[in-house]
């Protein structure tokens, strides 16, 4: 029976499971995104986030707790330099899973796994504008008025400017009679 055991064990024994979340890891952290399979990536979402929360304060203890973990100083060394400023603000939610689809060869499940503040496509990419579930028919009748506003004083300068032509007119008429 399985009571009580919530996490995904990935057919793999405990430490070769330990082993390769570690190695995911640290892949993550070194290369900001990982492909893998979507079991995988959920499985190393709960492995990485709470050792990213833990890079936030940067003491000793906090150190040697994720080196514990990824036994590689150079991950260590990235993760509190590079991502730990990046992720100070955010309360959680350091990584984001995009799936796939399914692997050619033997149909698993694939995914993306990238930490959030690392992807310059999400971040370079301008909020599309609200959509309203109106016709389009109306759209145009809303900008009508805009239009007619424009012409409006267009059309107020055009007499103004006649007027003086008419003024010279009369006058040049008044001379030669």
């Amino acid at each position: 029976m399985r009571h009580g055991k919530k996490f995904n064990h990935l057919g793999r024994t405990a430490d070769h499971r330990r082993a390769m979340l570690a190695n995911m890891t640290i892949s993550l952290i070194m290369h900001k995104r990982i492909t893998t399979t979507l079991a995988k990536a959920k499985a190393l979402k709960k492995y990485a986030e709470p050792l990213i929360t833990r890079c936030k304060e940067d003491t000793t203890n906090s150190r040697r707790v994720v080196f514990s973990y990824l036994q590689n100083k150079y991950a260590v060394t990235e993760l509190f330099k590079e991502i730990a400023p990046k992720v100070g603000d955010r309360p959680g939610g350091y990584t984001r899973i995009i799936k796939l689809g399914a692997r050619k060869g033997d149909g698993a499940d694939m995914a993306f796994i990238e930490l959030v503040d690392f992807d310059e496509n999400m971040a370079k990419a301008p909020k599309a504008a609200k959509k309203t579930r109106r016709s389009r028919k109306a759209a145009p009748k809303a900008e009508a008025p805009v239009a007619a506003a424009e012409e409006a004083p267009k059309a107020e300068e055009a007499p103004v400017a006649e007027a003086p032509a008419a003024e010279e007119a009369k006058a040049e008429e008044a001379k030669a009679e």
